[in-house]
């Protein structure tokens, strides 16, 4: 089988993207619609492991490196619910990064991990997340625009993706993102709900 390599990844968030959501529009059409209702974990005790529950799947990602301002992401883990505890205390708890606690189920099922395991934990938060995600091509990249609503909190987001850091740059710069910081869902949540301080 081929190898599959990661996509480096760029993305901004804003309360309106005004000009870049217009030339975004201009540059393509959009080829597709989805909507979901995702969980994201917060830990205090990590900024390298995104890990996010949608659809009772659990999938966690791994910060790999940054190459010209742009973040590479890699699967680390993907498991489904009801999860068994060796699952939760050998994979999820080493990649929040935070001490496990006493497991007394051999298995939970979301609604027992996000209760009884996550809300419980000092260094652990679930930020529930809705998405409206429009998608599009610039450039021969993966682009997104979305609206969110992150714990209630409505914001958008625009990323752009490729295995190519040329073509994100020259995509970034046709949609004129080259002024915004990127940032991933992780710290954008940890913002969001106060887990990390905004930038000066």
């Amino acid at each position: 089988m081929a190898e599959i390599k990661p996509r480096f990844e760029f993305r901004a968030f804003a309360q309106n993207f005004g000009l870049v959501e217009e030339k975004l529009r201009g540059l393509s059409k959009c080829e597709q619609i989805r909507e979901s209702s995702e969980i994201y974990i917060m830990s205090a005790g990590n900024s390298e492991n995104n890990t996010k529950v949608r659809d009772s799947l659990m999938d966690i990602k791994i910060f790999v490196t940054k190459e010209q301002g742009l973040e590479q992401w890699n699967p680390r883990m993907k498991g489904s619910f009801p999860m068994r505890a060796e699952i939760l205390r050998g994979e999820v708890f080493t990649a929040f990064g935070v001490p496990c606690p006493d497991l007394k189920r051999e298995e939970y099922t979301l609604d027992q991990f996000i209760n009884e395991l996550v809300r419980p934990h000092k260094d652990l938060v679930p930020a529930y997340v809705i998405k409206r995600r429009f998608a599009f091509t610039v450039n021969n990249c993966i682009t997104e625009y979305a609206e969110l609503l992150i714990n209630g909190a409505a914001i958008k987001t625009v990323a752009v993706e490729s295995v190519s850091v040329p073509d994100i740059l020259k995509a970034k710069e046709l949609l004129g993102l080259s002024e915004y910081e990127n940032v991933n869902y992780l710290r954008a949540i940890k913002r969001i709900i106060g887990m990390e301080p905004l930038p000066a």
